[in-house]
């Protein structure tokens, strides 16, 4: 495995939803993928070891943020992030780009330059240069890395759509100089282009004339109405490079529309933060486990798992820790929405390989 460099193999098709193996030095990550999400290097409430058992086989951290704290000093004493968090597997981190547009106040664009930041945390000045983000990402040794890029906030005006293309375009280049040659690692493009079709694929064929290892759809899941979201992927997906891997970033509700317009890589907060505040993601739907109907429920989440002894514990017993604000109902829940994602990912896996997806899209689709 040491010796494996990056590679991405299509396995089975079902019209448009894909079935692949990316294979890193690391490990192998079967897609359609779901990446838990650590951004400050750990993913919330849940132990490393619980996070293997789930099945999940590649997390992602955020380069901004593990920049800030620990730094870059810290990560290179460890060796990166995989020693520092205790997580050998594959890691993918965000380039930064997100901050840029959640952070807006705190920064000002200059395509020459970069984004230049004050931070969150003490107004400290930085600049994050598409070489820095690339040299940040470095230290932290992740194993997919993404190119810096500008990625604006809903708006359906043309030239601030055409302006975050020029500026991501010519960042993209930038980050493959400085990323280098480098076979174990992959280094992913950002499309940009909003919900217009004509600049989105204006921005895929400039990407993909400077070659990545795979491409990402960015600027959605920023606030648009979830059928404008979809709309553009049914139009966009296809003109992708077939042979190389498809990653929505975002928070997408929806991950089986995704999967149905070709998407193959994911990542979502919504597992923890949703933990956080008593929501369950199950084979029924969500249950808001805070609802007083469930203070006498002796059922439990899933009694097939006995991760962490879950199938154990009632959903009446899950209700009062939550009730009584013990951090037990986070930890539990958290760790139950992680593997059911990935319990979801795996039979989307199956029923894609069966030729038989279309019926399991819709007997979910109302669900989730």
């Amino acid at each position: 495995m040491k010796d494996l460099e990056f590679s991405f193999e299509l396995i089975a098709q079902d019209e448009k939803a894909r079935v692949g193996r990316i294979s890193t030095h690391r490990g192998m990550v079967d897609t359609p993928a779901f990446m838990p999400v650590g951004t400050l290097g750990t993913v919330k409430g849940i132990f490393t070891d619980d996070l293997l058992s789930t099945g999940s086989q590649i997390i992602l951290g955020n380069t901004y943020h593990l920049m800030i704290r620990p730094g870059t000093e810290v990560l290179d004493l460890f060796g990166g992030l995989h020693n520092y968090m205790n997580w050998q597997k594959p890691i993918l981190t965000d380039s930064g780009g997100f901050q840029i547009m959640s952070l807006a106040k705190l920064n000002k664009i200059d395509i020459n330059i970069g984004a230049v930041f004050s931070s969150h945390l003490d107004g400290k000045k930085f600049v994050l240069s598409p070489e820095k983000s690339i040299q940040i990402q470095k230290s932290i040794n992740s194993d997919i890395l993404m190119v810096l890029d500008e990625c604006p906030t809903l708006t359906h005006e043309k030239e601030k759509l055409i302006r975050a293309i020029e500026v991501s375009t010519s960042w993209a280049k930038r980050c493959k100089i400085e990323f280098g040659k480098n076979k174990k690692k992959a280094l992913f493009g950002i499309t940009q282009g909003g919900l217009n079709k004509n600049l989105r694929l204006e921005s895929l064929e400039k990407l993909a004339a400077i070659d990545f290892d795979g491409y990402a759809m960015g600027g959605l899941a920023v606030g648009e109405p979830q059928e404008q979201m979809f709309k553009i992927l049914h139009e966009t997906v296809d003109y992708m490079p077939k042979k190389k891997p498809r990653y929505l970033m975002g928070t997408p509700s929806d991950i089986l529309a995704a999967v149905k317009s070709g998407i193959d890589m994911f990542d979502c907060v919504m597992p923890t933060r949703s933990g956080r505040t008593g929501l369950a993601f199950t084979w029924e739907g969500k249950l808001n486990l805070r609802n007083s109907k469930f203070q006498k429920d002796k059922s439990s989440l899933d009694n097939k798992t006995n991760l962490r002894g879950i199938n154990t514990y009632s959903k009446s017993y899950l209700n009062h820790l939550i009730k009584t604000n013990e951090i037990l109902a986070s930890m539990l829940i958290s760790l139950h929405n992680i593997n059911f994602y990935q319990q979801f990912m795996s039979e989307i896996r199956k029923e894609i390989k069966k030729g038989t997806f279309n019926k399991f899209y819709n007997k979910y689709i109302d669900k989730f």
